[in-house]
Order: C-alpha cells, then sequence, then structure tokens
C-alpha cells in the first residue's frame, strides 16, 4: 500500500470510529429531545462556535498554516521551526481571547444575526443566548486545536488529530444521558458538553507536541514573518475554503423562517452527510494538502498533479456511490437511526414519523452535493500548496452566489429541501469551476485512462442505484418495523448494495491499484 493510501486508511479509520460514536451522539440526542424549539436553539447556538471549527480545523487556517510550517520544515531547521509555532500560538491565542470575550458579551446579537426568526420567540432567543454563551469558549478551545493537529499533520502524525473529535461525542452523549435530567432546563446540558469537549480536545494533543519538540511556548510577537504570510494568506483562504459552510449557516438563517423543526431536520441530515465527508472527503483533505505542500517545495508539478489526480480517483470510485447510497437509502436510514416509535419521552419532544420525513427529503437533496463538498477538499489544496488564494475566491463567490439565489428560489415552494437542494448545487459548481481552473492553468494534467475509468465507474453505480432503488420499499415500511428489524434489514441492503457494486467494479477490470497508486 502506498504511503498516502496507508495515510488515508489511518485517517479514515479514526474517523470512522468518530463518526460512529457522532452517529450515536445524533442518535441519543434525537431521541431524547427530538426536533423542536428547543433543539433548534441548541443547534444554532452550537452551529456559530461550530462554523468557526470548520473555518480553522478543516478551513482556512490548516489551508494557510500548513504549507508555510511545510515550508520552514523542509528548509530551515527545527529551532526556526519551533520559533514560528511558539510566534503563531501567541498571535492566534491572543486574537481568539478576544473574539471569544466579544461573542459571549453580544451572544444576543449573534443570535438575533444567524436566527433572525427567533426574534418573534423571545423564549426560544433567550435559552439560545444562554446556550450561545456557554458554546461560544468552545471557538478558543478548538482553534487551539487546530494548530495543535496542523503541526501533527504536517509531520504526518494523522492519527491523533483524527481521534480527537471523538471527545466531543462522548462529552455530548453523556450531557444528554447524566446530565440533562438533573437539569431545569434539560437542553442546557448540551452546551455544558460542548464546553467540556472543547477544553478536553486541546489537552489532549498537548502531549504528543511534546513528543515532537514542538509543544509550544506562546510569544507574542505579530512582526514574524511567519505570523505575517500566515495572516496574509488566512484573509482569501477564510472565505475560499469555507464557503461550504457559509452556504450551510445560510440554511440556518433562512430555516429560522419556516415551521418549527426546519433547523433540526436541516441538521440531522447533515450529520449524516458528515459521514462520508469525514471518512473520505475530509481524510483526502489532511492528507493530500501537506503532500500537495511537499510536493510544491520540491519544484516537482507532475508529482503534483500525480496527487491531484490520485485524488480524483478516490473522489470517482468511493465518494461518487457513497453520494448515491444516501440518496435512494435516505428514508430506511433516517428511520433505522432516529426513529423509536412515536415519543412519549419525560425529558423531551423526541423524534416523530414526520420529524422522520423531513429529515429523509433533505438527506435525498444534500446527497448529490456530497460529490462537490469532497470534490473541494481534493481541488482546493491544489490552488492553497502553492500559496495561490485568489482563485478559489474567485470560484466561492460564485458558488456562494449560486447557494443565495437557489436558497431564495427554492425554499418557498419545497421549504427546508429547497435549503438543501440549493447547498448541494452550490457544491458541484463549486468543485467543477476550481476543476476548471485548474485544468486551464496546467497545474492537473490527467493521467491516461480516466474514460474507461469513468465509464466503469459509473456503470457499476447506474447497477447498484438500481438495485436499491428497487427493493427497500417505502418509508411508511420501515417505520413500521421494529428498530432490530430496521437495523438487519438496513445493513443487508448495505451490503448488497455494495457488493453489486464491488463485484461490478472487478469484473469491469477494476483493481485496487487503482486507488493505491499515486
Amino acid at each position: 500500500m502506498s504511503s498516502l493510501a496507508a495515510s488515508i486508511a489511518k485517517v479514515g479509520s479514526l474517523t470512522f470510529v468518530s463518526r460512529l460514536l457522532g452517529f450515536l451522539r445524533d442518535l441519543v440526542i434525537a431521541r431524547v429531545f427530538g426536533a423542536d424549539a428547543g433543539t433548534d436553539a441548541f443547534f444554532v447556538a452550537f452551529k456559530i462556535p461550530n462554523l468557526m471549527r470548520r473555518l480553522f480545523a478543516e478551513g482556512a487556517f490548516s489551508m494557510a498554516f500548513v504549507p508555510l510550517l511545510n515550508e520552514y520544515r523542509q528548509r530551515r531547521g527545527l529551532p526556526e521551526v519551533k520559533g514560528f509555532v511558539d510566534a503563531m500560538a501567541g498571535a492566534l491565542g491572543a486574537v481568539l481571547v478576544v473574539v471569544t470575550l466579544v461573542g459571549i458579551l453580544a451572544a444576543p446579537l449573534l443570535v438575533l444575526l444567524f436566527a433572525p426568526g427567533f426574534a418573534d420567540e423571545p423564549g426560544q432567543r433567550e435559552l439560545t443566548v444562554a446556550m450561545l454563551r456557554l458554546t461560544f469558549p468552545y471557538v478558543l478551545f478548538i482553534s487551539l486545536t487546530a494548530l495543535a493537529g496542523g503541526i501533527l499533520n504536517t509531520y504526518e502524525r494523522f492519527g491523533v488529530p483524527a481521534f480527537t473529535p471523538v471527545l466531543l461525542n462522548l462529552s455530548l452523549i453523556g450531557a444528554a444521558l447524566w446530565l440533562a435530567p438533573r437539569m431545569g432546563e434539560p437542553i442546557v446540558a448540551l452546551a455544558w458538553g460542548v464546553l467540556i469537549a472543547g477544553a478536553a480536545q486541546f489537552a489532549f494533543q498537548l502531549p504528543f507536541l511534546a513528543r515532537l519538540g514542538l509543544l509550544p511556548r506562546p510569544r507574542l510577537d505579530l512582526r514574524d514573518p511567519g505570523v505575517r504570510r500566515t495572516v496574509r494568506l488566512m484573509g482569501p483562504a477564510l472565505f475560499g475554503a469555507s464557503v461550504g459552510q457559509l452556504n450551510l449557516l445560510l440554511n440556518t438563517i433562512l430555516a429560522s423562517f419556516l415551521v418549527s423543526g426546519s433547523i433540526s431536520w436541516l441538521y440531522y441530515s447533515d450529520r449524516l452527510m458528515e459521514f462520508p465527508m469525514g471518512l473520505l472527503g475530509v481524510a483526502l483533505g489532511t492528507v493530500i494538502l501537506p503532500r500537495l505542500s511537499q510536493r510544491h517545495a520540491a519544484e516537482d508539478p507532475a508529482a503534483f498533479s500525480d496527487t491531484l489526480d490520485w485524488g480524483l480517483r478516490w473522489l470517482l470510485l468511493l465518494g461518487v456511490p457513497a453520494a448515491l447510497g444516501l440518496l435512494v437509502l435516505a428514508g430506511p436510514i433516517i428511520a433505522t437511526l432516529f426513529y423509536a416509535g412515536e415519543p412519549t419521552g419525560a425529558v423531551g419532544a423526541g423524534f416523530s414519523a414526520q420529524d422522520a420525513r423531513m429529515t429523509a427529503q433533505s438527506l435525498m437533496a444534500f446527497a448529490p452535493g456530497l460529490i462537490g463538498f469532497i470534490g473541494v477538499k481534493v481541488l482546493a489544496p491544489g490552488f492553497y500548496a502553492r500559496q495561490e488564494m485568489m482563485a478559489p475566491v474567485r470560484i466561492a463567490l460564485i458558488a456562494m452566489a449560486v447557494n443565495v439565489v437557489a436558497s431564495l428560489l427554492l425554499m418557498a415552494p419545497l421549504g427546508h429541501t429547497g435549503l438543501a437542494l440549493a447547498t448541494s448545487l452550490s457544491g458541484l459548481a463549486n468543485a467543477a469551476l476550481l476543476l476548471r481552473a485548474l485544468r486551464r492553468a496546467g497545474i492537473y494534467r490527467p493521467r491516461p485512462g480516466w474514460a474507461p475509468l469513468l465509464a466503469k465507474g459509473l456503470g457499476a453505480n447506474l447497477l447498484m442505484g438500481l438495485v436499491l432503488s428497487l427493493g427497500p420499499g417505502q418509508l411508511d415500511d420501515w417505520l413500521a418495523m421494529g428498530g432490530g428489524a430496521r437495523a438487519l434489514e438496513l445493513c443487508l441492503w448495505l451490503l448488497g448494495g455494495g457488493g453489486v457494486y464491488a463485484a461490478t467494479l472487478f469484473a469491469s477490470g477494476i483493481r485496487p491499484r487503482h486507488l493505491l497508486q499515486v
């Protein structure tokens, strides 16, 4: 197995553990609290700091910091690397303390900005403000965690950052099951869970930095050349790398004007999208950026292009079937994971059959966009590794415009499902335009054999989709089953569909080397 494929396997397997716990977390939240005004309030209070996590941990900070740190590592000695890390930690920490304090004080304004529909619901608005003041310090902790993770990824210690999100899932599960029944307002327990998780995630990575000799000793030096270059690169990257998250935030804003539960339906379906995104999209993005940065520092454009080609082969052979599976099996997946009969719980409203129908609709609308979202994770580093920021920013602006226009056109006739569909269209547009720009600039030159590979991959997907569309039946049939029967049947369909896909690829001549060779 190639080193890149081995890294993908390591990150993917640890992310798989995290995503499984994430599913358990969401299952617990759905079955304890359901989808109502209280959960809408928590998801808004969590989405604001969580957006910052996406911007830093998987977005602008990593895109700017990792290539520069790689450059220091390749061309300078450990003392200069350590000096850069110390200065970056000091500058980032100072900014984050200020941002966190401002966020806590401005919580009422932030709630009106990100969920303006709550303005007419005083109780819901005040509950959201109270929870946001608990969750906002998560920004401080998780951004410092992103700094630590960027250092570890640069030195190809991918496992620790990939495992770290497990702590968030464990904290929220514990808050829902143990703390919530002991509180006057049970949903607030989840906000405490977020705060505790942020501190735990940061502390967890520190011993591993110490082993590398890179445990930061923060010093505030805003004139440090590395800090200044990181800040200059982060400006464009902040927008260009994070358009998908900004689109989801727009969904929250617009969904706050729709019927109660809309924000929660979008949240649950987006969380299911996060499973293949974490296993493949985030894993690819995590591994490919340091490798592309190394290829660029070594002035090897052919190897740079081949690395992009390798990432796109993973998208075709694994990302496309994942998107198709979510589209065709949306109803069975939602019913199996979240529905436990009509709610009667004492803590919250529970997850109803109507919630299952609405969440399945938005998951089906999100599913095609998975191809675009993973594509962006592969293609955007093709610019960021070269420290070229403006092209992806221009493309991100176009993609955001697509999302805004489509959202406004589709939310009236389709409600929350229209918002999910608009996000998918935006993600696909973003990836397609990035690919075109890389081709036009001569940065990416496809290797021979793409036409037959594409035909075989799409043919296998077509056959798998046909099998899955004919068998599982209607959502109401799944809701009428017992929980165990649903789980067993869903596993059988997933294994059957995956088996048909793999057998068709094998019969057409596709072998593991098509994924392993760079």
